[in-house]
């Protein structure tokens, strides 16, 4: 997206929704299925909308490899496009990444600062990954941050051969989170007035 003037004057709520990483390599079919990622990205739809409705500044996040033989979100690939449950409007900054931080050599902060921003609204994917680094970071740069917790996914992991499910990955960020970074609610919370 480009610099548009009316998007800067409409962030009343001194408030942005960063939608990442809801691409179509995370989908089923993709090169990188997670669990449950219909559901989740179902969740930050009805978000988004409400988003915009809201005047809040919209930042979608997509992640892009530079390298040909990356696992997915390959360069210029299909996969690597935003879904089609989140798609970008004209007027909304895409910011792409290549890096787990989405503040690393992008310039989401110079968004988000020159917009006023004070709160970020996150959902997308993967918890353990993009969603815990892009809170964190938020955090440390003093924004107050709220995690929407069942518009994000992840898959199953493992560890010294312990097999760990993807919901036990996924719970056990967002407690992390929740204890030292940022509110954790449902999309059914948040759209209730849970915003604040």
């Amino acid at each position: 997206m480009a610099n548009n003037a009316s998007t800067a004057d409409a962030n009343k709520t001194k408030r942005a929704l960063l939608v990442v990483d809801i691409q179509n390599d995370y989908f089923p079919g993709g090169l990188w299925p997670l669990c449950d990622m219909d559901a989740a990205a179902d969740k930050a739809a009805r978000v988004l909308e409400a988003a915009r409705t809201a005047g809040d500044l919209v930042v979608h996040i997509r992640h892009e490899f530079t390298t040909t033989d990356a696992p997915f979100f390959k360069s210029e690939s299909v996969g690597a496009q935003i879904h089609p449950k989140a798609q970008n409007l004209k007027d909304e900054y895409v910011v792409v990444k290549r890096y787990t931080n989405s503040y690393r050599e992008t310039n989401l902060k110079e968004i988000l600062d020159r917009h006023g921003v004070k709160q970020v609204v996150i959902c997308g994917a993967m918890s353990q990954n993009c969603i815990d680094a892009v809170t964190r970071a938020s955090f440390d740069f003093g924004y107050e941050c709220v995690v929407i917790h069942d518009a994000c996914a992840t898959r199953d992991l493992e560890f010294n051969g312990i097999p760990i499910p993807a919901k036990y990955v996924h719970a056990a960020f967002m407690a992390a989170l929740q204890f030292a970074y940022a509110k954790t609610v449902s999309t059914d919370e948040y759209l209730a007035g849970g915003k604040n």
